[in-house]
């Protein structure tokens, strides 16, 4: 007989129903036992770990930046304390409205606008995604003591003590300074910073950036015990590893002579530059440029700094002109030509040349400054009176070999000169080769002519370089064919001062200067600077240190002439080169050759005093 489901026995149904639910609950139990296994066994370290970590909190210490030392110890950067507000904007209220109330109050506290308040959010985190953003620094003590009182209101905020660079010196030598700033993005992925992170300070210019890996310390690290509100126990903390400060940096620098250079060339009132450096081991004594700016502005700058500081094309105060300027030198440039002309056998240095005051070639007439003659010259008074026509004579000659710029490159220009900052700018030691080459790529309207060598040998026409290239130029004729690598960095040394690394000088390379000829330059030189009716000895006749030096006055396209003094000294065995210029200053005596004396003041004034204080020791 046939049964349907629903004459089935009642038992039968409900056993079927017993075993599905009993083999769902079984399954259901070996997943969750699974689970649990799986949580406590396998994966239970690390929920271990993950558990203690919510219950502490690390912060790390930031370390204080080494400080930055002339020569002789004085101290040109240092650090101080400043308390910093900051805000963490991963523990700002979620909801948009809240955000915005909390940043409100924020800034009526720390007197800026709302709108100020965001940017300064957007840029540091753009500079450093995750990091606390630092709003102010230097905030009062009434701040903090409110927003302490008053947490509740301000999540994601606090006071943190925090290291900022100092300048006791003001604007001293901000140029090789340089600067520090926060790492960005684009620098967390470069090599030399792989162990860094966000909101660390490296240094941005100057010696700050050149020697930054031992300037910059090591941080530290706090962990403290927090609830399960995120809030320090009492006796919470749990290990601190203090920061290692980074070394301390001494220069080549002097101070004394720093200043007097910065105070000679501001006291001219225009832009120009200035170097002082030994020329047997290439230690810069003194450099700078006009105009200046001081550090701190960096630091935390306003918008109206920002235009000055980066938006003046003209003034351009960031820029060094002892090494990125590009110039014209006018007659300093004349030691190259005389030896060039004299290695390579143009002309001796007794040879008599008759300067009637100008030269005609082709269609051009080239003449002295005035048109003044001076007569029959040889080579030491054509450097005295600074005769054009002599060196327009010996740029002639020479104007369809390379032999003059053969040996300005050899002996520096055009070339890079090795500094160990990172400012240091293109220059143009214009050729044959060079100006041809424009001429078939029709950007320039004539090739190459006897007059482009002849205005070279008197350090005008196409040239282009700087204060530094000059410097090495000079050095080269005063320690008779070494060329120096310019450095300013001396040592490194720890906390207790002890030295860890010394620089040592560097011969980039060497090449032969004849006796002879070198010391008819420098003696032609000497006469310029301090005889007679010599070009600087209206400066230089009294200064009772002998010294070889030129003046240089050179035409610059849409500006006034530019001033040059080049000085070697003390004449005959110097050791020191220093060369000044002033844009649109003049002729060299009138505002060149006034900066070089005040520098050469400085250091053989300080020199005495240390000779007459050793005298005394003994």
């Amino acid at each position: 007989m046939h049964l349907r489901n629903d004459d089935r026995p009642q038992g039968s149904r409900l056993y079927l129903r017993v075993a599905v639910i009993g083999g769902v609950a079984a399954v259901l139990f070996a997943i969750l036992f699974f689970r649990l296994w799986n949580l406590q066994v396998l994966s239970g370290d690390e929920y271990l770990a993950e558990a203690k970590n919510n219950r502490t909190r690390e912060y790390k210490v930031i370390a204080p930046r080494g400080d930055i030392l002339d020569r002789d110890g004085n101290v040109l950067v240092d650090n101080r304390t400043s308390l910093a507000l900051q805000v963490n904007t991963t523990k700002l209220p979620e909801d948009p409205a809240e955000e915005r109330a909390e940043l409100v109050r924020l800034g009526e506290l720390a007197h800026m606008s709302l709108r100020k308040v965001r940017r300064t959010i957007k840029e540091g985190e753009e500079v450093a995604a995750g990091a606390p953003v630092t709003l102010r620094r230097d905030v009062g003590y009434d701040l903090i003591a409110y927003i302490e009182e008053n947490q509740e209101e301000f999540p994601g905020v606090a006071v943190q003590r925090v290291f900022v660079r100092h300048y006791p010196e003001g604007s001293m030598a901000a140029h090789v300074l340089g600067s520090v700033s926060e790492i960005s993005e684009e620098e967390l992925k470069e090599a030399q910073y792989k162990n860094l992170e966000p909101g660390d300070e490296i240094g941005q210019a100057g010696a700050e950036y050149a020697y930054d890996k031992y300037l910059r310390g090591d941080p530290g690290l706090t962990r403290i015990q927090v609830n399960a509100l995120g809030e320090p126990t009492p006796g919470g903390q749990l290990v601190s590893t203090p920061p290692t400060p980074g070394d301390s940096l001494k220069l080549t620098l002097d101070e004394e002579v720093q200043g007097a250079g910065e105070g000679g060339l501001a006291a001219r009132g225009l832009p120009g530059a200035f170097i002082s450096m030994n020329i047997d081991t290439g230690e810069i004594l003194a450099m700078g440029s006009n105009p200046t700016y001081d550090p701190t502005d960096l630091i935390e700058p306003s918008q109206a700094k920002v235009n000055e500081l980066y938006r003046d094309p003209v003034l351009a105060p960031l820029v060094n002109r002892a090494t990125e300027g590009a110039y014209p030198t006018g007659s300093i440039f004349k030691i190259i030509t005389a030896l060039a002309a004299l290695e390579n056998g143009q002309i001796t240095p007794d040879e008599v040349v008759n300067d009637a005051g100008q030269i005609e070639v082709g269609t051009q007439t080239f003449q002295n400054a005035g048109g003044e003659a001076h007569g029959p010259v040889e080579l030491r008074r054509a450097l005295q009176v600074s005769s054009d026509v002599y060196f327009y004579l010996l740029g002639w000659d020479m104007w369809d070999t390379n032999e003059l710029q053969e040996w300005a490159h050899k002996m520096g220009i055009g070339r890079p000169a090795g500094l160990d900052l990172p400012e240091e700018g293109e220059t143009l030691l214009p050729t044959r080769q060079w100006r041809d080459q424009l001429y078939k790529e029709e950007l320039t309207e004539r090739p190459w002519s006897a007059g482009d060598n002849i205005q070279l040998a008197t350090g005008q026409g196409d040239l282009q370089t700087n204060p530094l290239q000059m410097a090495i130029a000079y050095a080269a004729l005063g320690n008779g064919g070494k060329i120096v690598t310019p450095h300013v960095g001396k040592e490194v040394e720890d906390a207790a001062g002890r030295v860890l690394k010394e620089f040592e000088p560097k011969i980039e390379r060497r090449f032969h200067i004849d006796a002879g000829y070198r010391n008819a330059i420098l003696e032609g030189l000497h006469l310029a600077a301090q005889e007679g009716d010599g070009t600087g000895a209206g400066v230089f006749g009294g200064f009772p240190i002998p010294i070889a030096g030129k003046t240089g006055t050179a035409e610059r396209p849409g500006h006034a002439d530019q001033s040059w003094f080049a000085a070697l000294s003390p004449y005959p065995n110097p050791r020191i080169v220093t060369i000044a210029t002033v844009e649109e200053g003049g002729f060299g005596a009138e505002s060149a050759a006034p900066v070089v004396l005040d520098i050469l003041e400085a250091i053989y004034k300080k020199r005495a005093a240390e000779v007459s204080s050793a005298g005394g020791a003994e």
